[in-house]
């Protein structure tokens, strides 16, 4: 796993300095957990224990993964308190989301009024990503109204088609084995201009729950900061 260029942590920090402060959660921070000010406090959620994330991804092991304070599912975050939180870091965590609506659902109940909520998600022209197509919004909202399962074999014959590039005769034995170790691939997929779509069209659907107060390239990646405004 490649380490993040320098210019790239530095814009993190600066839009983290300028939106974070209070208590708060970072979903999924693995060995990049977000830079935050001394007027932020941050505690880390993620869906395994250390063990079994280095187990699902070896390629960590020498990294110095964070402290994990709570298990859950982040997508959920059944374990967290409703209106309890200042703010809520997702880095590269949506993608990895089988209902990104219902994630943004779900993560705003869990900020206090103007609490915000930090997402960044790789442009889809920077990564590994590139040959697949973009998920359409119908796609979305058909998960959040359906239930991800129904679309659940497509995604991941995508990503091991387009991504892992398996050959065909391996392509089902290679599903099936991401499938028993629930691996957490990319599901959904956008480029900086789709992303801008994604987050408007988002809004709307959520029926304004919340204002898009910042959206910004960072180089393979799309920086997004939401308030919550009910």
């Amino acid at each position: 796993m490649s380490l993040i260029p320098q210019h790239m942590l530095e814009k993190r920090q600066t839009v983290s300095e300028k939106y974070l402060t209070g208590q708060g959660i970072e979903v999924g921070a693995l060995h990049y957990p977000l830079w935050v000010s001394k007027k932020a406090s941050v505690k880390y959620v993620d869906r395994l224990s250390i063990e079994e994330l280095r187990f699902q991804y070896p390629e960590l092991n020498n990294f110095e993964l964070v402290k994990i304070d709570i298990i859950d599912d982040g997508e959920k975050l059944s374990k967290v308190q409703d209106n309890s939180l200042d703010f809520l870091i997702g880095n590269h965590m949506l993608e990895h989301c089988e209902n990104p609506l219902g994630t943004i659902r779900s993560h705003l109940s869990k900020l206090i009024n103007q609490g915000i909520l930090y997402y960044a998600v790789p442009n889809k022209k920077h990564s590994f990503d590139i040959d697949r197509p973009i998920t359409s919004f119908e796609h979305l909202v058909k998960d959040d109204q359906q239930g991800s399962k129904m679309s659940r074999y497509q995604h991941f014959y995508e990503w091991v088609t387009l991504v892992n590039k398996v050959s065909d005769e391996k392509i089902e034995e290679r599903i099936q084995k991401l499938l028993q170790i629930n691996y957490s691939i990319h599901f959904y997929v956008w480029d900086e201009i789709a992303f801008q779509e994604f987050l408007l069209k988002a809004q709307s659907y959520l029926v304004r729950t919340f204002e898009i107060l910042h959206v910004e390239q960072n180089d393979t990646e799309i920086i997004t900061i939401l308030k919550k405004t009910v």
